[in-house]
């Protein structure tokens, strides 16, 4: 994905993935539901399946939704699956170093939490920073970082930015303003009662404040 606009239309929303508790289909029409609602592009992230299960449930999601779909963490089960990229950790893979054995098109995104790990994702086609908010679905997340300070790792990486960690729907005006390209998020959508609706809320509330706000610099 080389396109410019392509990429920032992807990355409105990002749904995340939370876990297997209906199943592969279950998630897979999870997963369906939440970009019929609005969701621009599914992550397919859970920490404790074998490469194998990733490889058949992202070929699935590749198949089921219209949208891009990253593995987190894996390349090669995102090469394997067809998916359009994947999403690298600081201490995963570095960016340079990924980019070396990827094809051309293929969407690396990186996660950006401190000052540290700006460089690197300096070097990637879009950046997750946060925890913005408190979060309890990546227990690892560390602490809050608050908008502030998005704004100042967003503008240091000089790459289109996803807020992650917390993130509900009343948080978009204050993190478009702040200069996100959009959020990601992994309970308010996919762990949802309701993934459609949920989607549907992030999504009409990034209309109107697109609609009203001007976008920062960036």
């Amino acid at each position: 994905m080389t396109d410019p606009g392509a990429l920032r239309d992807a990355l409105a929303l990002c749904a995340i993935t939370d876990d297997l508790r209906d199943g592969a289909d279950g998630l897979v029409a999870r997963a369906r539901v939440a970009v019929a609602g609005g969701a621009t592009m599914v992550q397919l992230r859970l920490k404790h399946v074998d490469a194998r299960t990733l490889v058949g449930i992202g070929r699935a999601l590749v198949a089921a939704v219209a949208v891009p779909v990253i593995v987190n963490d894996r390349i090669d089960v995102a090469l394997a699956c067809g998916a359009a990229g994947a999403h690298l950790g600081f201490d995963d893979l570095p960016i340079a170093a990924a980019r070396a054995i990827v094809p051309p098109g293929f969407l690396l995104g990186a996660s950006v939490g401190d000052e540290d790990e700006v460089a690197n994702g300096a070097l990637a086609d879009y950046v997750g920073i946060g925890p913005v908010f408190g979060t309890t679905s990546k227990p690892d997340a560390g602490d809050a970082i608050g908008v502030a300070r998005f704004a100042a790792l967003r503008e240091a990486t000089g790459r289109p930015a996803l807020a992650i960690g917390g993130v509900e729907a009343e948080h978009v005006p204050a993190l478009l303003a702040a200069g996100a390209a959009g959020v990601a998020v992994i309970r308010a959508v996919l762990g949802a009662p309701d993934p459609c609706t949920a989607a549907a809320m992030f999504s009409a509330g990034m209309r109107r404040t697109r609609h009203e706000t001007p976008r920062a610099n960036g």
